[in-house]
């Protein structure tokens, strides 16, 4: 491919729009080009690393045994009823009608069409298990899409879907995916970590995500320093000490603590650790009821954790109004005592005595307060995030480390809860009719290259690694009116395409100090540079993007060594 003649509109300034790094370099790099608020064209330079990104999908796909099809964007409301997805999946399912007033929805994923089409298919146990996948458009009305391909609203997703007829089977088809995905993200030239989570809106009872590590992801992740155990922090469990609660020493006071009402505010003007206090949160379900949780001072609620506990949708906090009719004061002076709301507690606070709490009200708080003394709590549980350093609850001999990581795999043990609601079933060999165990598995391909890109990248641009980069070597012809430069810079380049190396030509006439900073910025991994100086001692000046290493290759050298080089570039290994 040759510069002149290709599409690829670099930009010097980054654009004000674009918030975190791979949004940033996507546009300045001429990848992509924003449609509306959350949706992307893909210029060609983008399109060949989202097509790489697909083609290493599908072959760790199929090898894994899985078979590609394809389904429609648009999905009859009836699929979705079945299921209860239709109202529960919320605004960010987008709703529409027909010419004829069917309703409709732009699907976000694609458990019920494949159900569907399953269930009128496959009717015998002879037929399982199954896998079926498909890279396709999704969409999903963001209330707030940012960071470009990070979190948008349409977007290319490879989704895979499993059918067993037994939970050991299905144990089986999720641990082939599980490993197909390291394949697929090993190959990639990712630092990823896999991880348990929690199932979301998808539903399921046991899930992992794949978390490209990152300093700009938007997800927690902690892992063991000494075991394989690592979880998203929504979903990591926590132990703790089986020990008995201290003995209260102190009596129940009230003080007076005026304008103090941040935990640490509280901390310091009583003279006390946040370790000592015990805050109280008034939260809503999504069931209406509103409860008071409480947490030692220094934890974060995981509101996750606590809507599984509570077995509802989704918890948040409580408006104003609402904390105000609970506890008779404003945000901030909440406490157990003398509440008629049902309270939950961290198992931590279990372990705790003479703490500080809220006074309900106005700057007040009380000291020496204890639990089933002072105040009664219906439920401990592990409601907490997890932090760095807390002991793992796998090995129980290693500490939690922290990271940040951006989602760009999820896989899901679905069980029957779709097959079941829409009556998708075999037979087995009794001849009795079965619900098909399902799992579903999922890429974004698009937020793939994105992570790529979050994750190798220098001041000067893009450094995308060998597998996902659009070409593999630049070759810079610095003088194209210079015959000698050019037919040398010509012969490279047609030599490097005979080979079916990815090569682009940069025969524009710009001054070499453009096509430099456009060559860091576009991030191919191999650029030579063909020049009059050196082309006189019969050399090429070599450049790898990554290490930024320059180094002066014969003429007659240097395919051999950029074939060595796009070999080593392009090699990995694939787990047993």
């Amino acid at each position: 491919m040759r510069y002149s003649q290709y599409l690829l509109p670099t930009l010097k300034e980054t654009p004000a729009e674009a918030e975190v790094i791979s949004h940033q370099l996507m546009l300045r790099a001429g990848m992509i080009r924003k449609v509306a608020a959350g949706i992307y064209s893909y210029l060609p330079f983008g399109l060949r690393s989202l097509r790489k990104m697909e083609q290493i999908i599908r072959e760790e796909m199929n090898r894994a045994g899985a078979i590609e099809c394809l389904m429609p964007m648009a999905n009859p409301a009836e699929l979705w009823q079945e299921s209860g997805r239709w109202e529960k999946y919320g605004k960010e399912l987008l709703r529409f009608k027909d010419r004829k007033s069917a309703d409709f929805c732009m699907g976000p994923t694609h458990e019920e069409v494949i159900t569907d089409i399953i269930r009128n298919t496959v009717n015998s146990y002879k037929q399982l298990p199954l896998n079926l996948y498909q890279i396709q458009t999704k969409f999903r009305d963001e209330i707030r899409p940012r960071f470009g391909l990070m979190r948008g609203r349409e977007f290319i997703m490879k989704d895979a879907y499993s059918f067993d007829l037994e939970d050991s089977g299905a144990d089986t088809s999720y641990q082939k995916m599980y490993q197909a995905y390291r394949n697929i993200f090993n190959r990639c030239g990712l630092k990823y970590r896999s991880v348990e989570a929690d199932s979301g809106a998808i539903g399921g009872n046991f899930s992992h995500e794949f978390m490209v590590l990152a300093e700009s992801g938007e997800d927690g992740i902690v892992s063991c320093d000494s075991c394989e155990y690592a979880a998203n922090v929504e979903k990591a469990e926590l132990i703790y000490a089986d020990s008995v609660p201290p003995v209260a020493t102190q009596e129940v006071q009230k003080v007076d603590t005026p304008g103090q009402k941040t935990i640490e505010d509280v901390a310091r003007f009583l003279q006390v650790n946040p370790q000592q206090i015990v805050k109280t949160l008034i939260v809503q379900t999504s069931n209406d009821e509103v409860l008071a949780v409480l947490l030692r001072g220094d934890r974060e609620l995981n509101p996750i954790k606590l809507a599984n506990l509570l077995g509802v949708d989704w918890v948040l906090m409580a408006e104003e109004e609402v904390v105000q009719e609970a506890t008779g004061a404003p945000t901030g002076f909440a406490g157990p005592i003398g509440l008629s709301i049902r309270v939950v507690a961290d198992a931590e606070v279990k372990t705790m005595a003479d703490f500080v709490i809220g006074g309900n009200a106005v700057d007040v708080h009380v000291v020496g307060a204890n639990h089933g003394r002072d105040f009664e709590v219906s439920q401990f549980a592990d409601i907490r995030q997890a932090v760095a350093g807390d002991p793992c609850p796998r090995c129980k001999e290693g500490k939690f480390e922290s990271w940040r990581g951006i989602e760009v795999g999820h896989i899901f043990k679905l069980g029957i809860r779709y097959s079941e609601a829409m009556n998708a079933t075999v037979l087995d060999a009794q001849g009795q009719a079965q619900p098909l165990v399902m799992g579903c598995y999922g890429i974004g391909v698009g937020r793939t290259v994105a992570a790529a890109i979050e994750q190798n990248h220098d001041e000067n641009g893009i450094i995308l690694p060998m597998p996902l980069a659009p070409f593999q070597v630049l070759v810079t012809l610095l003088n194209p009116k210079d015959d000698q430069v050019r037919e040398a810079a010509e012969k490279l380049y047609q030599q490097l395409l005979d080979l079916n190396i990815e090569v682009l030509l940069d025969d524009r006439d710009e001054r070499p100090g453009i096509k430099f900073k456009d060559a860091d910025l576009i991030g191919i991994p191999l650029r030579v540079t063909v020049g009059a100086r050196s082309l006189k001692e019969g050399n090429v000046e070599l450049k790898v993007r990554e290490s930024g290493a320059v180094t002066m290759v014969s003429v007659d050298e240097i395919v051999v060594q950029l074939q060595q080089l796009v070999a080593q570039g392009l090699a990995f290994t694939l787990e047993k």
